[in-house]
This record gives structure tokens, sequence and C-alpha cells, in this order.
């Protein structure tokens, strides 16, 4: 068995994407959803399901999930979160190893999208995915801003967005879960009058699939991408890293 652990799990469409993967595969295996209140209760929920081998972590987990795990990916260490969990099983003991692919769905989901022009961005939200975002986005190269309710040093506030900040950073990626079903009319407050075609709007969201975030951007001319081509790039290499 395999799954998704996260807090709440409403949104997901991974159970739908691997068990359809694992019956055109034609592999005996199941995956399911496991809503968890609080990460202190995984290992108590890993005794209770020794037949899983192998677990993907959402929100808001992907960072708390770190003390838990036996071993990391140098990737996964250098991100700072993780979203895949190999469940390495030698009789009643098993050893936990996290991997990040969100940095991977996020660059091959994005590259095709981006121009010359698109030197700096901003990145809407500081939990673990913006943390896979922000890591792509510097080794691309460019110059990157997080943007916060509650900013600490370094980060902007929401009422920071001044004309000159969105005339000098072309891409903006929400990470936060605002406009995610069912709080569909939801969306990130920033000035969208001021993004131009020159924008690049990406959500990592995709259920709905036109968020209001997105939506709100296509009406001033910036380009749009929401977040489901990252989910299956990201899902194929977890089936790898979990050698199904």
């Amino acid at each position: 068995m395999y799954g998704l652990i996260g807090y709440p799990l409403s949104h997901s469409f991974s159970a739908d994407f691997f068990n359809k993967k694992f019956r055109e595969e034609k592999i005996d295996e199941s995956y399911d959803l496991f809503p968890i209140e609080t990460i202190s209760e995984l290992p108590e929920f890993l005794k209770t399901r020794p037949e899983l081998n192998g677990l993907n972590v959402t929100i808001p987990y992907k960072e708390k999930v770190l003390p838990y795990l036996d071993a990391i990916s140098d990737e996964a260490s250098q991100i700072g979160a993780v979203n895949v969990i190999r469940i390495e099983r030698s009789g009643d003991s098993h050893k936990l190893c996290g991997y990040n692919t969100d940095a991977k769905g996020f660059h091959d989901s994005i590259m095709p999208l981006m121009k010359p022009h698109m030197q700096n961005a901003l990145i809407l939200g500081t939990g673990g995915a913006s943390r896979a975002v922000e890591f792509v986005l510097r080794k691309m190269g460019l110059g990157v801003k997080k943007v916060s309710r509650n900013p600490r040093e370094g980060q902007l506030s929401y009422s920071q967005l001044t004309p000159d900040i969105l005339s000098s950073h072309h891409v903006i990626v929400n990470t936060t879960p605002l406009g995610m079903w069912p709080d569909v009319d939801n969306a990130p407050d920033i000035p969208y009058s001021l993004l131009t075609h020159y924008h690049l709007c990406y959500d990592l969201i995709y259920n709905p699939e036109e968020t209001a975030f997105l939506k709100k951007a296509s009406e001033h001319g910036a380009a749009v991408k929401n977040g489901l081509e990252m989910l299956h790039i990201q899902a194929l290499a977890a089936w790898e890293i979990w050698q199904v």
C-alpha cells in the first residue's frame, strides 16, 4: 500500500492518479489518503499500517516530517522539505527515507513558459512547497522574494507589493492554499491591476483548475498555469523512488 499524509486532504487528486496507474500497470497495490491531525501521530500510524511501502507528504507536513526521517536525499536536505517517503522494511523494523520531487515537478512544468525578461520572482507563501519553488527559481538564476502575511527579515508583506516591485518581478508563484477547493473564491491579496502580459502567474493549486488567483491574473493579460502538470511529474518521480 501507498498513500498521502497531510491535513486536510479533501483537495487531493493523488489517490485517483496512483490507483489509475496501478490498474494500467496491472500492479496489485493501492493508494489511499491518510489525514493525520498532527505529525506527531506518524510513528503510531505507521505501526498500524505495516503494509505501507511509501508515502507522499503534503500541507502542512513537508517541513515538520523531517525529524521523523532516518535518511534524507541531498536535494531534499538542501530544500529543507520532503514530499516523498520510501519505507524500507526489514522484519518488524523500518527505515524512513525522505525525498523531494516537488522541485522536479515545478521545474519541468514552468521551464517552457519562461521568457528572457523574467529575471525576478515573487513567491506567495513560506511553507514547505515554497522551499522547493525557491530552490528551483534560484537555480534558474532568478532573484527571489517571498511574500507573507507575517513577513520575517528579508521577506515582503502583501502591502509592500508596490508598482516598482510588480514591474521588476515578472514571475509570481502562489504556494499558499488560498483558493483551493472548497474555498474557491479566495485569492492572495496582491495588486492584480498591476499585472501585464509580461507576467507569468503560476499556482501550485490544481483543484479547481482555474483558481481565483489565475482568473484575476489572466484578466490582466498575464500568462497563467496551474499545478496539475507539476503534480503528475512529481508523482511519476515518486513512483520511480518507490520502484513500484
